[in-house]
């Protein structure tokens, strides 16, 4: 819970501060310009904006949990993304106005003075409502991600506490804070914070089947416990996990440094005009000049005002508070009894597990499952005759709260609990019965499913490996006898032959950066002194270098792929690798093969993509049976958009290649439409293999 507790304190410091000072600057206003009658009208507008904000929250947390399966991931995904939007508005604004927002609300409230007290309680309303309703959002969304709302709460609940102490203090003036500091410090970190949630609205997207790319992890750490104090810190303030997918990752960097970029320049420019003092004078005269113009505006609209039938102020005090609440208490009765799922609370210790599903029914079932134990657990709902896997939650921390979304029909099932300490437990059996949609369980993958296909992968690496030294020799013989024309036609069929091996790049260990690594991220790119293999060779060859110069790298290579050979027997390829590289090999094809950043002069870019297809399919034909018994309509997908993405590259030239290999076909010399469609073929086929990570996971427990 205190991993949570951290950002929401901030949050609710930093809105609750911003929203005291509106507070305290307009009573101050209002008491020294002798209208303490009006006070109670701003502690209305006070009042209706917390009403309007808890209201609002209200219908986050209601509204969210009665929507059908998959719908609460969108909702969620959505939300954290306008929470981003607010809370960097939100920044940004305070770094800009912290110094102005004293005389700026002094304006408002001669102005309101002028038209009356409706207007003050608007002014106040305005003002508050802001920062609640963006504390909301952020608070929900931060308990959402956290899978608690303790922790949250009572981090808000300390900053907004602490804020306003700290306002009181100022109104009081016992109390001195140098607000552009302080701004500018929690702006920073709220940055970072906003970051993750933009990186877990994400997520959520994905799994809401709203972005694609769910399954393409960037970052895959299955050797941290999610539930060690060290990864519910991390993921509880910055929103990082063990596993998150590139487009995470990705969104997560793009957010973060030019977010941050621009907000740090901002500060800066902002620094120097501060420090003037001409520019103060000039401000408090201006400040001066619009409040004796509202208050000639105020004078002469009193004046000409006519006696009218006022309302009571009892009555617009009370209106404005009511609204909100009759508003929000009216969306969740219409938006909660549209959805016929209802979620189920489920809990797990262990001692017991699944324990609170007393009305089972067939049809779309909501599941929030609590950890009420000491140790992160993995729950599966099996069948507990087939072991069919219904619905998972593969990490739930203790304390926290994690939805499942299933869809059952007729039938036996049962929650198995997993816990790292070792405990496995089975609740008992629920039956279900009744018509309703039912989504075909999963047939869990046990480690001993998987013993021969890794078997028949490292098969075929053992058997490929000397067809790779002898066409890395035959490049190596090219440049000790300065035949540099012969060696760029023996490079290509000599990196295809590694090129086919992709699935076992991460068996490889560190041979596989020495043997076919890029200078991206390399301190000195392409110069660096150290970097060795295939593609330092292809650009030797093709930026004009001396066989020299490339000589000792083409003994470099083959003495390196010698070395793999001989450590290849006593390297251990896990068994989740052959159903994640089936994605990944094209995935990483996208990336650097149709970008060209892996083209270092040869223009082979296409033909390298060939091979990458053809080394997928040496993957599929190992897991072939597994995913054919799981989903037959998914292999038939993959083995259509296979072809198809082989025949685009064929028509381009970039066909099979072993031996003697035709140039294909430059990345470069592609019209539109031909790019077009490698793109989108590509795109269709990385769709469905997407899927097999998932569909294959190895699930010991169930």
């Amino acid at each position: 819970m205190w991993n949570t507790v951290f950002p929401s304190f901030l949050i609710g410091l930093r809105e609750g501060l911003e929203g005291g000072l509106v507070v305290s600057i307009l009573i101050a206003t209002l008491v020294r310009a002798g209208a303490k009658d009006r006070v109670g009208a701003v502690w209305a507008g006070v009042a209706a904006a917390l009403a309007l904000s808890l209201s609002f929250a209200a219908v986050l947390t209601f509204t969210s949990a009665s929507l059908p399966a998959g719908g609460q991931d969108a909702f969620g995904g959505v939300l954290s993304l306008l929470a981003v939007c607010f809370v960097t508005t939100m920044v940004f604004w305070m770094r800009r106005n912290a110094r102005a927002m004293s005389g700026d609300l002094k304006a408002r409230v001669t102005e309101a003075l002028a038209r009356g007290g409706r207007v003050l309680v608007l002014t106040a309303f305005l003002a508050v409502g802001r920062e609640g309703l963006e504390t909301s959002l952020f608070l929900w969304t931060t308990a959402k991600s956290a899978g608690t709302a303790k922790g949250p709460a009572l981090g808000a609940s300390l900053g907004i506490v602490l804020a306003v102490l700290l306002c009181w203090g100022l109104y009081r003036r016992v109390l001195k804070i140098n607000l552009t500091k302080f701004f500018t410090a929690t702006g920073m970190v709220l940055i970072v914070i906003a970051a993750g949630v933009f990186a877990y609205g994400l997520g959520d997207l994905q799994e809401g089947n709203l972005v694609p790319g769910y399954a393409a992890h960037a970052v895959n750490l299955h050797g941290i416990d999610a539930g060690s104090w060290y990864a519910t810190l991390i993921a509880g303030t910055l929103n990082l996990t063990p596993v998150m997918t590139w487009l995470q990752v990705s969104g997560y960097v793009l957010y973060l440094v030019p977010t941050m970029t621009l907000f740090v320049i901002g500060v800066r420019r902002a620094a120097a005009p501060a420090s003037a003092a001409p520019g103060q004078d000039r401000h408090a005269a201006e400040e001066a000049a619009v409040a004796a113009r509202l208050a000639r505006k105020a004078e002469a609209a009193s004046q000409a005002a006519s006696p009218s039938r006022r309302m009571p102020r009892w009555a617009v005090y009370t209106s404005v508070v009511t609204v909100p609440v009759v508003a929000a208490v009216g969306a969740i009765s219409v938006m909660g009894t549209s959805n016929s799922a209802s979620a189920t609370d489920i809990a797990i210790t262990e001692k017991a597990c699944g324990t609170g599903w007393s009305s089972p029914a067939s049809g779309s079932q909501s599941f929030v499952v609590r950890n009420n134990g000491a140790n992160t657990a993995e729950v599966y709902l099996i069948n507990p005759t087939s072991n069919a896997v219904y619905g998972e939650d593969p990490d739930v921390t203790p304390g926290s709260t994690e939805t499942m979304n299933v869809s059952l029909g007729t039938g036996a099932y049962v929650f198995r609990c997993s816990f790292v300490d070792g405990t496995v437990l089975n609740s008992t059996t629920y039956h279900v019965s009744g018509a309703g949609p039912a989504a075909a369980g999963v047939a869990p993958v046990t480690e001993q499913d998987m013993e021969t296909p890794v078997y028949q992968y490292r098969g075929y690496i053992q058997d490929s490996l000397p067809t790779l030294l002898a066409a890395a020799e035959r490049l190596d013989a090219d440049l000790k006898a300065g035949n540099l024309a012969q060696a760029r036609t023996d490079w290509l069929p000599a990196h295809l032959d590694y090129e086919r091996l992709g699935a076992a790049y991460g068996t490889f260990d560190d041979f596989d950066a020495e043997i076919n690594g890029s200078a991206s991220g390399l301190a000195q790119g392409t110069a660096t002194k150290d970097w060795t293999g295939f593609f330092r060779i292809e650009y030797g060859l093709w930026h004009g270098q001396s066989a020299t110069v490339l000589g000792p790298l083409g003994d470099t290579l083959v003495t390196d792929i010698k070395g793999l050979i001989k450590a290849f027997p006593g390297q251990t390829t896990p068994a989740n690798d052959l159903p994640l590289r089936t994605h990944e090999i094209l995935e990483n094809a996208l990336q650097f093969q149709l970008t060209g950043i892996q083209d270092y002069g040869s223009g082979t870019t296409l033909a390298t993509l060939y091979a990458n297809t053809q080394g997928t399919q040496q993957v599929l034909s190992t897991i072939s049976d597994l995913i054919q018994s799981r989903d037959p309509s998914l292999l038939s997908a993959i083995d259509a958009g296979l072809a198809t993405v082989q025949q685009d590259l064929t028509a381009l030239h970039a066909g099979p290649c072993t031996g003697t290999c035709a140039v294909p076909d430059s990345l470069a010399s592609l019209t539109t439409a031909q790019r077009q469609k490698v793109d989108a073929d590509l795109g269709q086929l990385l769709e469905s293999l997407s899927v097999v990570p998932d569909l294959l996971e190895e699930r010991t427990a169930a």
